[in-house]
């Protein structure tokens, strides 16, 4: 009875780790209460002695198990407590990994993009500083070469959307500078012509002096040689900046010190900056049809005379000049640019020129009763043709309104001597010359163009 009673107890003194034992313990149990009721033996005898070895090992086994379970069951919650951390520092590694595995292809993408952004930076500050020729060369490189390599990222579509933009920045500044090179020849065309005319002048004199003899056509300077001493090569040798256009500063030059070049005068560059970016945008015709119109504009202004150019020969100088300024730079636009103008529009343009030149000339002369500034302005008339026809310019009709010229001298020559002669015979008063002797009367008669042969076979007196 005490044995069952132990055995009952054990559940609770091993507690959950020896449950099943317990059970096995119940029915071991059972013939012990069994025993007493069969009267199998009492206690202490035979039958009792020998279970009692096989609990007790039962039972130190089940306390092994039990410790083990517990064991068990302790390193259990254990790992469980230790894996936490290693989950979450796998977790770490499994995010550090996949940012570093990001920032790499970031990298890569940026070393990709960076040359593209360097390149939008390079371009707009080339638009600021109105370097629009390599701004166009940068623009081109950038659209064609770059921005394909990124065109996927959204700030590229951006750029692309904004390069047509970009592209008609270009020629409206481009076209800006072009205007602003139109007015100032416009302003200054009179100080090129000076210029070519004074050139031309130099030649002229120099030509006398090595020959010894009247200038003829042939010993006139080719324009090749002209071409040479003017330095036409204005683009690259231009002391002025990109944006600058128009006319050079130039000290007034005397006579006798050499005259600079009409083209040393004029920064043709805006023309061959605006030329270029209009062919490379596929505008030319554009450009060129602009020019032609703005510039036959401009030479029917010069081609209007003061309505007081007969009165003095300055005049007439300032008119000349004019005229030749406006086609020295046209000349040079021809020889220095591919088809911006050609012969035939030149030639028009000359036509033109020369018809009403010679009308305005006809027309204000007739007004001039002065024979002295008629035959000054016959000089002037010689060395404007001269001067346009060291550009290859045809000046027969001026050589020939040189003979109207001349008929126009002797006309106001016999006009004012005429009023002179009726001044003197006015103030006559046609009382008889008295001589003494015939030296006298040979020496009175020598003064007038009188021939008498009649009057000469007579003796004195």
């Amino acid at each position: 009875g005490s044995r069952c009673g132990v055995l009952a107890q054990r559940p609770q003194i091993l507690g959950r780790g020896i449950v099943g034992y317990s059970l096995r313990e119940g029915r071991a149990a059972a013939p012990c209460d069994g025993a007493g009721e069969d009267g199998g033996g009492e206690p202490g005898d035979g039958g009792g002695a020998r279970a009692d070895p096989e609990g007790d090992r039962e039972h130190r086994h089940g306390l092994h198990r039990a410790h083990a379970q517990n064991q068990v069951t302790d390193t259990n919650r254990k790992l469980q407590h230790e894996g936490k951390e290693l989950v979450i520092a796998m977790e770490e590694l499994k995010q550090c990994r996949l940012q570093q595995r990001n920032i790499s292809a970031t990298v890569d993408k940026l070393m990709l993009c960076l040359p593209v952004l360097e390149m939008y930076s390079k371009l707009r500050d080339q638009m600021k500083t109105k370097r629009h020729y390599p701004a166009l060369k940068t623009l081109e490189h950038l659209e064609h070469t770059y921005l394909p390599q990124v065109s996927h990222y959204r700030f590229c579509k951006v750029m692309v959307d904004n390069i047509p933009k970009l592209r008609e920045e270009i020629k409206d500044v481009s076209m800006s500078d072009l205007k602003d090179f139109l007015e100032s020849i416009r302003k200054h065309s009179d100080k090129i012509g000076e210029t070519a005319m004074k050139q031309a002048q130099q030649q002229r004199n120099l030509d006398n002096i090595v020959l010894q003899q009247p200038r003829i056509g042939s010993k006139r300077k080719s324009k090749k040689d002209v071409y040479t001493i003017f330095d036409a090569e204005v683009e690259s040798t231009s002391p002025k900046s990109e944006q600058d256009s128009g006319i050079l500063d130039v000290e007034d030059e005397e006579d006798d010190e050499e005259v600079p070049g009409a083209q040393d005068l004029v920064d043709f560059s805006p023309v061959y900056r605006c030329l270029h970016i209009y062919s490379v945008l596929g505008a030319r015709e554009t450009f060129e049809n602009y020019y032609r119109k703005q510039r036959r504009k401009q030479a029917r202004l010069v081609l209007q005379p003061p309505s007081n150019m007969h009165e003095t020969l300055d005049g007439y100088r300032k008119y000349f000049n004019q005229i030749v300024g406006f086609f020295v730079v046209e000349d040079h636009i021809l020889h220095t640019t591919q088809g911006l103008v050609n012969r035939a529009y030149i030639d028009e343009l000359w036509e033109m020129a020369l018809s009403k030149t010679i009308a305005a000339l006809r027309t204000h002369s007739s007004y001039c009763s002065d024979p002295n500034l008629v035959l000054d302005l016959k000089n002037l008339i010689v060395l404007f043709a001269d001067t346009l026809q060291v550009y290859g310019f045809p000046v027969n009709q001026l050589f020939d309104m040189l003979l109207e010229i001349r008929d126009q001298y002797s006309e106001t020559l016999l006009k004012k001597w005429a009023g002179v002669f009726r001044n003197i015979l006015d103030s006559d008063n046609y009382s008889p010359i008295p001589v003494t002797s015939e030296e006298t009367y040979k020496k009175v008669v020598g003064q007038f163009p009188f021939q008498d042969i009649e009057l000469e076979k007579q003796p004195f007196p």
